[in-house]
């Protein structure tokens, strides 16, 4: 039984499963077949990305996983021993059927009780970044992990659980193709990365009028975008200032890195207005997930600012687009009463990242966070807003 009884329905707007080792690999077609390996180092299992060992994801297997919600007290009471992230973990646990099968995943989401959900992989945010020079593959991985989701899971199984597709940009043509499949095969949501689009001409904003084709089909689509925290590459940058070349490693304690985490997601909004595709498309619907709300109140702020001085640069006011069109999924921890009073309730999403670490472990226990708002505005963040989204 659910920890608690609500007088309304939750739809979580962050849950993850755990991939298999062939989610990226059952559907590559033979001539990339060494695009993706899993490999031994020292008796532990990697992935390897065109020969390239990477630890961004240190078990990629997902066997045995950290417990859900393991970093809750890292979140509420901070770090003041200054223990290892290892440390903050605990002990972790065997992968259950529930993280990688959607039946099972109902029956927990009922003793949870989450009535619905977005479904996120976990493995797929490592893909495009690991691909940038190569737009082609980035489409065929992508394509092949698509293949995977939809088999094993479906993109809507059940009305209950609706798995978020991934759709990469660099190719406009590809992009809406695989936008195009997975809309048929019955994606309400698909997942773009908050990162510049990789290219034949390089790295370049999803918000510039080349990409308007794509956008307009979404908005014929009438589906869902959602961009999730990921590796966004911005480790070249905290790479120049500490004189080293590495790959982004979230779960080993950066201070620099963690002093900058929440810039793609800033740089991502701001692009969407600077670039002016929220003024050509007012009909998107974008959600922001796991990329907590600490940036938002400063970016409308320089938003505001820049709008005031050069008005000529945008197709309108750009903070107003920002509340029209983008949503927001806080983590538990933050002020929610407050992010709901400046972009509006009705663009606040609850989402509990289950079965994460970061996230919770009881899911409903985020309703400590907004027990003094009224039950009609509860009932928005909780799942209304999210369902309305989604049109379901």
């Amino acid at each position: 039984m659910p920890s608690r009884v609500l007088p309304y329905p939750l739809f979580d707007a962050d849950n993850h499963l755990y991939e298999t080792e062939e989610s990226l690999t059952k559907y590559l077609p033979k001539q990339y077949r060494d695009a993706i390996q899993y490999v031994q180092v020292n008796g532990r299992t990697k992935i390897a990305v065109r020969g390239q060992i990477s630890d961004y994801i240190p078990n990629p297997t997902f066997e045995v996983v950290a417990r859900p919600g393991a970093m809750e007290e890292y979140f509420r009471n901070g770090n003041p021993e200054g223990k290892s992230r290892r440390e903050i973990f605990g002990e972790p646990m065997r992968s259950i059927p529930a993280f990688r099968e959607p039946a099972p995943r109902l029956e927990l989401m009922d003793e949870l009780g989450i009535n619905r959900t977005l479904m996120f992989p976990t493995l797929a945010s490592l893909v495009e970044e690991r691909m940038r020079d190569d737009p082609e593959l980035i489409h065929v991985v992508v394509h092949a992990l698509n293949q995977w989701l939809h088999e094993t899971w479906s993109f809507n199984y059940k009305e209950r659980i609706f798995t978020v597709p991934v759709v990469s940009l660099p190719i406009v043509e590809k992009a809406i193709e695989e936008l195009d499949w997975c809309v048929e095969r019955g994606a309400r949501a698909i997942l773009v990365r908050p990162a510049p689009v990789p290219g034949f001409r390089g790295p370049r904003s999803f918000a510039l009028p080349e990409f308007d084709p794509f956008w307009k089909r979404v908005v014929e689509h009438d589906v869902l975008v959602t961009m999730h925290s990921s590796d966004s590459g911005y480790s070249r940058y905290t790479s120049e200032w500490e004189g080293a070349d590495q790959e982004m490693l979230p779960f080993k304690t950066n201070t620099f890195r963690m002093v900058g985490e929440w810039r793609p997601v800033q740089d991502a909004v701001a692009s969407w207005v600077c670039h002016g595709a929220l003024f050509r498309f007012p009909e998107l619907k974008i959600a922001v997930i796991e990329n907590g709300s600490s940036w938002v109140a400063p970016l409308l702020e320089t938003l505001a600012d820049v709008y005031k001085k050069a008005p000529e640069g945008f197709g309108g006011d750009p903070v107003a687009a920002v509340k029209r069109n983008i949503h927001v999924s806080p983590f538990w921890e933050e002020d929610l009463g407050e992010l709901a009073d400046l972009i509006g309730v009705d663009k606040v999403l609850f989402g509990s990242d289950y079965p994460h670490p970061e996230g919770l472990a009881e899911p409903t226990s985020y309703l400590e966070a907004i027990k003094h708002m009224s039950e009609e505005h509860q009932a928005k963040i909780m799942g209304g807003n999210l369902a309305r989204l989604l049109s379901v």
